[in-house]
């Protein structure tokens, strides 16, 4: 994607490596010195042109005219005691502010990333919503998201989610370059399959993404089980309902044959009864898919609660009804890993 900044110098991380070769020969270098720049940027993942030492100083100087090569800064580092989850607070090139997480699980380590400075969407139990939206991230600052934590914690990253501060499909151009970039074998070389993206549902959205067939996985937010309660908390329930929703992952299993995940982050008193559990196995009966409960994070501004009984207590009635459910486990709670809370904070 080209895409330039103030100074009009083009945002080199954000090229796919095709663009990279034309902007390369252009300037009247071999197609190999693109090959070279790439893998620069995308394995070895430098942040310096001068840190490309197999070219010569004058043509990195040249590259330095034409290109810019984004870097973030880390504002705020926190590891967990209980866990080694990592959450870092970055600093973007425009002094805005964005988070990332990184966890370890048995099948590898896995990056929560942000797609935006802030969020639109306005559901009512979220931290992200709370700052205000600011804009949408660049394809070069998803992945910078990704490289300055595999850099500062030694850790080799093998999957993402995209389940972070923003909507992803409210930035779908931004985030599909970002995700071609990612998974391109002369770069990281990333699996979609170990890929998630999250959404609260922007159904137009969703069947694009179908027609892609990029064979990532698709969690929908979907929080509720009927359109009342849904709209009361959800404010993009107004626009496209649960049976437009619903229509909208039937298309998307039928075009790419991946199982659906279902978010349900668990209220109590809002969406916690056995009268829900009946409504979901309703909705989701037949459908392949699996629900993840997730206990609702506990933020100042909402009166918001709930607890993991109370969440294994509603897993156990799907089950009974025949439901794939599971409870989210835990990670970095002793450093409140959820999106949204420390990019908040600093900003007051």
């Amino acid at each position: 994607m080209l895409i330039k900044d103030e100074n009009g110098k083009i945002d080199i991380l954000s090229l796919s490596f095709d663009e990279l070769c034309e902007q390369i020969t252009a300037l009247g270098e071999k197609k190999f010195r693109a090959s070279q720049i790439y893998e620069w940027l995308h394995v070895r993942q430098v942040d310096d042109f001068d840190k490309m030492t197999n070219l010569s100083i004058q043509f990195r100087g040249r590259l330095r005219e034409v290109f810019c090569l984004k870097s973030l800064f880390i504002v705020k580092r926190l590891e967990s005691a209980a866990d080694n989850t990592l959450k870092y607070l970055y600093r973007l090139p425009d002094g805005n502010h964005v988070e990332a997480v990184v966890m370890d699980y048995n099948h590898g380590t896995t990056i929560c990333i942000s797609t935006q400075v802030g969020c639109k969407m306005g559901c009512n139990f979220c931290a992200s919503t709370i700052a205000g939206f600011r804009r949408d991230l660049l394809p070069s600052e998803m992945l910078l998201e990704i490289y300055t934590a595999a850099r500062d914690s030694g850790r080799r990253i093998s999957g993402a989610v995209l389940m972070g501060i923003g909507e992803p499909l409210d930035n779908y151009d931004n985030v599909v370059c970002f995700l071609g970039l990612l998974s391109d074998e002369k770069g990281m070389n990333m699996s979609l399959r170990h890929v998630s993206l999250s959404t609260c549902g922007i159904v137009p959205r969703i069947r694009e993404l179908a027609s892609l067939g990029l064979g990532l996985t698709l969690s929908i937010s979907l929080h509720a089980t009927n359109n009342e309660t849904r709209s009361s908390i959800m404010p993009i329930n107004k626009r496209y309902d649960i049976d437009e929703l619903l229509d909208a992952c039937k298309y998307y299993f039928a075009k790419t044959g991946r199982r659906i995940s279902f978010e349900y982050a668990l209220i109590d008193g809002v969406n916690d009864s056995r009268e829900n559990a009946l409504e979901l196995k309703r909705l989701l009966g037949g459908f392949v898919c699996h629900i993840n409960i997730i206990p609702v994070n506990k933020i100042k501004e909402r009166s918001y609660t709930s607890n993991r009984k109370n969440a294994q207590k509603f897993r156990a009635l799907l089950e009974e009804m025949g439901l794939n459910a599971t409870v989210r486990r835990t990670l970095g709670a002793d450093i409140n890993a959820a999106c949204g809370q420390l990019r908040r904070e600093y900003e007051i």
